[in-house]
């Protein structure tokens, strides 16, 4: 069952975790570390209070203990392809991910191919179809903004719950390696782009203490541990982080690590996208499926299964967990270009509204629980929270 929202256990997270990449927290690299900056950090304030939020939304993360499922799978007399699982890692690891099941289905022969699903997997499924010379149609009950990656944090977290450590097999971490270093390479085709959809931010992590390690589970917590990746296998793309002690920053008598990520300026960026396929030729057809003989009706004899956390109920697939996550969206504030992280509540600068988010210090918040009524005490927490960081206007 889902566990209720415990604002003091969250808070009682501070310093003991490390934001350099949204819900999992991406490590650095402990031999890198550099020694305390002696330079004053300046920063804009962040404009956090509650009269600022515009909006509060909930997505439905699909995790698999196994990783995602990008397979071939005969349904009727259709060839179906499966792209889904990706717990939160679905935009930084789609163009790689799309890339492998866009593979399988140029390999059935067909020149028509269908994508059903418009999120993240979907859309960029549907580009890669199109930039191979296929024919394609997306087929899709809500498009961009109401999809559930729409409602995304907006960073690149290509571990996020992408599945249990226990099932992070060599072969595994070769697929998920190729996948993250192939998205990777793409994003920066679309850095400078109008509308900014992609960007490198500064973020910063602050702790009340010393302490300013990574995000970890609870050594007494008997749940199974989930695989961390990026500091094993992408280490040449992390930038070096820095540390700055009580003086050097304008977050009082604490202590600060800076680190590099990529943000997605969700809005722009699945606009380029879907406008980017429009104008390729490509077709979109607003129509719901609820079970997959209803995909006998579809034209194509190849379709592409990007559904998300739909597909646990169109394809009946219990392996599916859902994880809930919900972001307090505010007014935006063009001169504040960095992401902060204090006591269990990550802040993203993004240009189409910042987002606060609680995320605590474990991966399991959120696990289990399928709801998606937006909590206004949660969401004021997290701004409350990022509030405290800097003096009253």
């Amino acid at each position: 069952m889902p566990q209720p929202f415990d604002r003091r256990r969250v808070l009682a997270a501070a310093g003991a975790t490390l934001f350099l990449g949204g819900l999992q927290g991406c490590g650095i690299r402990a031999r890198r570390e550099a020694p305390v900056q002696p330079s004053v950090l300046q920063l804009p304030p962040v404009r956090a209070s509650v009269d600022r939020i515009t909006r509060i939304t909930v997505c439905t993360r699909p995790f698999r203990a196994q990783g995602p499922r990008i397979d071939l799978e005969r349904v009727g007399q259709k060839n179906v392809v499966h792209n889904y699982g990706h717990g939160g890692s679905g935009w930084s690891l789609s163009w790689g991910s799309s890339g492998m099941a866009v593979e399988l289905a140029l390999a059935t022969g067909e020149r028509n191919i269908g994508v059903v699903g418009c999120g993240a997997l979907g859309l960029t499924s549907a580009s890669l179809l199109q930039r191979a010379g296929i024919h394609t149609t997306i087929y899709a009950k809500e498009l961009p903004p109401n999809v559930r990656s729409s409602w995304a944090s907006g960073l690149w977290t290509p571990d996020s719950r992408i599945c249990l450590e226990e099932n992070a097999t060599p072969a595994f971490k070769q697929t998920w390696q190729t996948m993250a270093r192939d998205s990777y390479r793409t994003y920066q085709t679309l850095l400078g782009l109008p509308g900014t959809p992609v960007e490198f931010i500064d973020s910063y992590l602050v702790a009340d203490t010393e302490d300013l390690r990574r995000r970890h589970q609870d050594p007494a917590d008997p749940r199974p541990k989930f695989a961390e990746l990026q500091r094993e296998l992408l280490d040449d793309l992390i930038p070096n982080p820095r540390d700055f002690g009580p003086g050097t920053h304008p977050f009082g008598n604490r202590y600060v690590r800076r680190g590099t990520t990529m943000m997605f300026n969700l809005t722009s960026y699945s606009h380029l996208l879907l406008s980017d396929f429009l104008a390729g030729g490509g077709k979109i057809e607003i129509v719901e499926f609820h079970s997959p003989g209803d995909l006998a009706a579809l034209p194509e004899r190849t379709l592409i299964n990007a559904t998300g956390y739909g597909a646990r109920a169109l394809f009946n697939d219990a392996s599916i967990t859902p994880v809930r996550g919900q972001v307090a969206r505010g007014i935006p504030q063009p001169e504040v270009g960095y992401g902060l992280f204090y006591q269990g509540v990550s802040y993203v600068p993004r240009r189409d509204g910042p987002v606060f988010q609680v995320v605590g210090d474990s991966d399991y918040v959120g696990f289990g629980d399928e709801s998606t009524n937006p909590d206004r005490a949660e969401a004021e927490l997290a701004v409350a929270t990022i509030a405290k960081l800097f003096p009253p206007a």
